[in-house]
Order: C-alpha cells, then sequence, then structure tokens
C-alpha cells in the first residue's frame, strides 16, 4: 500500500529539478516528465500496487508538457473523486531570481527557446500553471534559499515521524591516494596508526585478514581510537535523527586504503550495529584499487 504520493511541479528554474532529487535521497520513487496522457495510467499502477520500493512515490509534472499541462486538472479530479490520497508540491521563486537564474546558467527558458525573452518566458508561465499553485498542499519558495536550506526544508515537509526516527549510516574505507570520498559527511584519518605493509608477511593480505587485524591490535593506539569515535558517534547520531539527517557516511581512511582503514571501518561497523534505530553498512572503496607492489 503507497504511503505518500506526491505530484511535484512549479516554475522552471525555481528548483523543481533539485527538489526531485531530494526526494529520491528520502526514499521515493521518482519520475519526471511524464507525459501528461500516462499520468492517469501511471498513478493508478502505483497506487493499487504493493510493490514497496512505490511506498513513497514523487511525480514531475512542469510546462514541458505544453499545452496539455491544463489536462493534469482532469486527473487530478478524477483522483479526488476515487478519494484517491495525493498532494501537490508547487517550488515557486519571484520572477526576477528565476530570470537571474536562466541567465547565469545561460539556458533557454521552454516557453521561448532562442526567440523572445526570459521575463515573458516566466510570466507567461506563471499563468498557465497558476491553476496547480491554487491546490497545492504545499509551496516553497526559493527565491532567498541555498541548496542546503532547501534542502532541510524539504526534509520537514516530506520525511515521515516514522522515518526521522532511523538513519542509516554507511562506513566506508578509503585510500588517501584515490581521493578523499565527496559524500562522506565525517572523515577520519588513520595514517597514525601501524602500517601493516611495513611488514613483508602482511603486505599482500587486507583489514579483512585475522592476521593483520591481530597486528594492529597488538597496539593500544587503535584501541583506544575506536573507543573514543565509537563513543563520540554515539552522542551525535541521536542529534541527528532529531534534527532529521537521515543518511550518514563516514568515512575512514589511511594511505591506500586496504589495511588500517578497512580494519577500522569494519571494527566501528560492530560498535554502531548494536545501537537502535539506525542502519548500518560498510564497504571498502580502495581495497582492490591499491596493488601490492613487491620489493626485492
Amino acid at each position: 500500500m503507497i504511503k505518500r504520493f506526491v505530484i511535484v511541479t512549479g516554475l522552471s528554474g525555481a528548483g523543481k529539478s533539485s527538489a526531485l532529487k531530494i526526494l529520491e535521497d528520502l526514499g521515493y520513487f521518482c519520475v519526471d516528465n511524464l507525459p501528461v496522457s500516462l499520468v492517469r495510467t501511471f498513478a493508478r499502477l502505483i497506487l493499487n500496487g504493493n510493490d514497496e520500493k512505490y511506498r513513497k512515490t514523487a511525480l514531475g509534472v512542469d510546462i514541458r508538457s505544453g499545452e496539455k499541462i491544463t489536462d493534469i486538472q482532469d486527473v487530478l479530479d478524477e483522483m479526488r473523486a476515487e478519494e484517491v490520497p495525493f498532494e501537490i508540491l508547487f517550488i515557486d521563486a519571484s520572477n526576477e531570481v528565476i530570470v537571474k537564474r536562466y541567465k547565469e546558467t545561460r539556458r533557454m527558458h521552454p516557453l521561448v527557446g532562442k526567440k523572445g525573452s526570459i521575463e515573458d518566458g516566466v510570466r507567461s508561465e506563471r499563468r498557465k500553471i497558476s491553476f496547480l499553485r491554487k491546490q497545492a498542499d504545499t509551496i516553497i519558495d526559493t527565491s532567498g534559499m541555498l541548496l542546503p536550506e532547501f534542502r532541510r526544508t524539504m526534509e520537514k515537509h516530506f520525511t515521515d515521524e516514522e522515518d526521522r526516527q532511523h538513519i542509516a549510516i554507511s562506513i566506508l574505507s578509503f585510500g588517501y591516494k584515490f581521493g578523499v570520498p565527496a559524500e562522506a559527511d565525517l572523515v577520519f584519518d588513520v595514517r597514525f596508526l601501524p602500517n601493516p605493509y611495513y611488514l613483508e608477511e602482511l603486505r599482500s593480505l587486507s583489514g579483512n585478514d585475522p592476521p593483520v587485524m591481530d597486528y594492529i591490535n597488538s597496539f593500544d593506539t587503535p584501541k583506544v581510537f575506536l573507543r573514543k569515535t565509537a563513543d563520540l558517534l554515539k552522542f551525535l547520531i541521536p542529534h541527528y535523527i532529531e534534527e532529521g539527517k537521515n543518511v550518514l557516511v563516514i568515512a575512514m581512511g589511511c594511505t591506500g586504503g586496504r589495511h588500517r582503514s578497512v580494519m577500522m571501518a569494519n571494527e566501528l561497523y560492530r560498535r554502531l550495529a548494536e545501537m537502535e534505530a539506525v542502519d548500518v553498512s560498510v564497504e571498502h572503496r580502495d581495497l582492490i584499487k591499491d596493488p601490492v607492489v613487491k620489493r626485492n
């Protein structure tokens, strides 16, 4: 049974595409720019299905549908008559801000193309989709918003209370020689730990292998680091959940991403997996990238 069905619409350049990307991050199944003639069929398939994948669905509708954009009204009326639950999100912004965004990106407005002014296109579009704005359950004006604030606003409106009480934590090991993961929220540098690479018998192994784990655990520093890091995260995570954050990426890095970071990521995973309201996973990004160099 579908839980939420959100129709996302608004002015071109106001942030509708960003809204759909954020909803996708929040676990929504998103479809953009579906022809109006197919919206009714799509809605019926989604709403009558039992696939967990479509539990939360967002459908983008905008002026790119052309003159048929007004036909969406018939679909909305039919859904209301059949008491099908849905909500409309309208992404808005001032004409001045939208014109500025188009000029900065040098994009063409869908209603004017290469001919006519952006200003005329924005005004025309506002008139054509005003009927959707009047029916919107939620209106978000992005005129003065930066993306982080926009994301927080979207999360506030479209993250259910049940989902707010959980957080997905991804623990990622990596090698600094291959770059810091761009998606990381928190990065821990473990290059200060004893390096198994310099022991011939351990060099070809990885942090997943018992001999490497035993070697690193033979020192006190890794144990203290893990204990303090786990304590810090166990303090932070409930506050992240309270703030509405539902995804947290924790990166552990060593030189090559093969020994120390792998073991530390695994150990941190074990400690955090004991917490309630968290879904923890671990991934070793660079484990197979770092070649074992043989020295004579």
